[in-house]
């Protein structure tokens, strides 16, 4: 069995008008974005909703929903992978989930591949910041080098560094790893902050040991609540690839939304509400809130 966690979903910066399916990007330096996905009673994913089914609350005031892009929007998709000595038994299925995730993600994606134990690579040849091609992708998770300790903070932030390249606003981090951190320099506040900056969602799969001292839940399961992800916790290693693929499947299925952000610097409530008489009750996962960018005087 798989213990799954909810999964909610939040971040990119294309839109559309009204109910067309092409994106634009809009610049404005206060818009603010929501991803989110939509289930029904029974907890599936409804999908070919039109901006019209949304409704928009922050701090409980409704919001006009400035931009609306429906699913499968391209996204820049960081793949972090453990590479720590206590990952040997686990290397071959890690490394075929991050490439059943890449295989099965939205083929004009922009990913990159970052390797970990006590330091952070990125997989990809050097000049290559990002690529939606598959074999490059493949042989970049396939650099895999067994060793050392779990600098995953450290890795993160190496992760979210080459967000600022990317042309596509969304951003994704999955996180495949066997333990907590036991070598970063970086605290999670610190990746909390990186991750809020470039509004990044951690998707994280843990596959961890019950006798393992450094395991560590609690950090994974905060760094997706606070992004608006999911973290999922195995009991078999044979359920990692699947998860890997439930998760790309999940994020071509978000929308986004946009509104007009504060620009006061405190935090604000979201709130999204989804109607469709068609489809019964619905229910919205998506993040909680966002703190405003403070107006320079």
């Amino acid at each position: 069995m798989t213990r799954l966690a909810p999964v909610l979903v939040c971040v990119s910066v294309w839109a559309a008008a009204a109910d067309q399916q092409e994106p634009t990007i809009r610049t404005d330096v206060n818009l603010v974005q929501v991803n989110l996905t939509v289930t029904d009673k029974s907890g599936h994913p409804v999908t070919g909703l039109p901006k019209g089914a949304f409704e928009l609350f922050v701090d409980d005031v409704p919001q006009p929903i400035s931009l609306f892009q429906g699913e499968d929007a391209p996204v820049t998709a960081a793949i972090v992978i453990d590479n720590s000595a206590s990952m040997k038994p686990k290397r071959e299925q890690a490394i075929a989930a991050a490439r059943a995730f890449a295989r099965a993600s939205n083929p004009r994606d922009q990913m990159f591949v970052v390797h970990f134990n006590e330091r952070a690579r990125f997989g990809l040849k050097e000049g290559t910041p990002f690529t939606g091609d598959i074999a490059e992708l493949e042989a970049a998770i396939a650099r895999f080098q067994l060793g050392g300790t779990t600098a995953l903070y450290d890795a993160i932030l190496t992760a979210t560094s080459r967000f600022s390249r990317a042309a596509n606003s969304g951003k994704v981090l999955l996180i495949i790893t066997d333990g907590g951190d036991n070598s970063s320099n970086a605290k999670l506040p610190d990746v909390l902050s990186a991750v809020a900056k470039y509004d990044a969602v951690v998707f994280a799969v843990g596959i961890f040991d019950p006798s393992d001292k450094d395991s560590n839940p609690r950090a994974l399961t905060e760094m997706a609540k606070e992004t608006g992800g999911a973290a999922y916790f195995p009991t078999e290693l044979s359920e990692v690839t699947r998860i890997c693929q439930r998760i790309a499947r999940d994020v071509r299925r978000q929308y986004t939304l946009g509104f007009a952000g504060s620009e006061d610097g405190k935090y604000h409530r979201i709130r999204v509400v989804a109607k469709d008489p068609t489809r019964g009750q619905l229910d919205v996962h998506t993040r909680i809130g966002y703190f405003a960018e403070k107006r320079q005087k």
